[in-house]
């Protein structure tokens, strides 16, 4: 089909394809308006490493501060350890016996089309720590800085009271994790250097072990008094006063453009595939009229 065709085929039904238009946009408006919304927890933070005065570099540079890096744009050491400890199943099983996080999740699955299937065949609909852990990967959001090592920490709730404890949960938890795995392992260090300083009668690997004794003490001060082990908050958990989940204007604006152009393509891919174009009325045969006769045996 040529193009001239093509657009005049595809003009000739402007009009009913703005009525698809328009109920298409009407039904997916319909489903943005009436989509329950949601409060957004947020709260931005940092990787401990980003100072040389932060509790990982008095750790690995204990006796010249100044050697240590000022800054480390990775996310790597305890940073990353609290990173994956906020996604965890532990983190999930610490919701679940900690807050009412089973009873939303046991709400959510009675609700709607879902919920009446459930209810009409019998299933399940009691949340356990397997449905808090897909809810956790789902509503847990974490958006990195533009230019910058900060990550933001982002918790979808219902409830706006509910989605702050809950990321005041999560951090305080993964900060905790990553706190008692390095006291435990310094303690484990001290035990057995007290242990071997019990019975070893060398002066020189006395010596040595005292000096692998006071790392590990320096190891165990520190621990108890920075605040910060693994991420330091840029800005505290906040919750917005208002639901901001989903975001309605740009869903509306995104249909606004979608729908037409979904529409429009539609209409030329069957205009090429032959299926849109209207049906002609088949001619039927008519008498010939009598001048018409006699002009053609005139002409022979």
């Amino acid at each position: 089909m040529p193009l001239e065709g093509l657009l005049r085929d595809v003009w000739g039904r402007r009009w009913r394809l703005a009525l698809l238009a328009a109920l298409f946009y009407a039904l997916g408006a319909t489903l943005v308006v009436t989509w329950p919304r949601r409060y957004v927890a947020q709260a931005v933070v940092a990787p401990a490493e980003t100072t040389g005065i932060a509790a990982s570099g008095l750790l690995t540079h204990p006796l010249n501060i100044a050697s240590a890096p000022f800054i480390e744009n990775r996310l790597a050491g305890h940073f990353a350890v609290y990173l994956d400890s906020i996604r965890s199943a532990e983190a999930a099983r610490m919701l679940a016996r900690e807050t009412g996080l089973l009873d939303y999740l046991t709400l959510l699955r009675g609700e709607g089309l879902a919920g009446r299937i459930r209810h009409a065949l019998g299933l399940r609909l009691a949340a356990d720590t397997d449905d808090a852990q897909v809810w956790l990967q789902r509503s847990l959001s974490v958006t990195p800085g533009i230019a910058t090592v900060t990550l933001t920490l982002g918790v979808a709730h219902r409830n706006p009271a509910a989605a702050l404890e809950v990321l005041q949960r999560l951090h305080a938890m993964a900060e905790a994790k990553v706190r008692a795995d390095v006291d435990a392992m310094a303690r484990r260090r001290v035990a057995a250097l007290e242990a071997r300083l019990a019975t070893e009668r060398d002066l020189f690997l006395r010596n040595a072990l005292y000096e692998l004794l006071a790392q590990q003490q320096r190891t165990l001060l520190i621990v108890t008094a920075d605040e910060a082990m693994a991420a330091r908050l840029v800005s505290g958990p906040v919750v917005g006063l208002r639901p901001s989940l989903p975001n309605r204007p740009l869903l509306l604006a995104l249909l606004g453009v979608a729908v037409p152009l979904t529409v429009t393509g539609g209409a030329f891919c069957l205009a090429l595939l032959g299926l849109a174009r209207p049906r002609r009325p088949a001619r039927r045969h008519q008498p010939e009229l009598p001048f018409a006769a006699l002009s053609r045996s005139g002409a022979d």
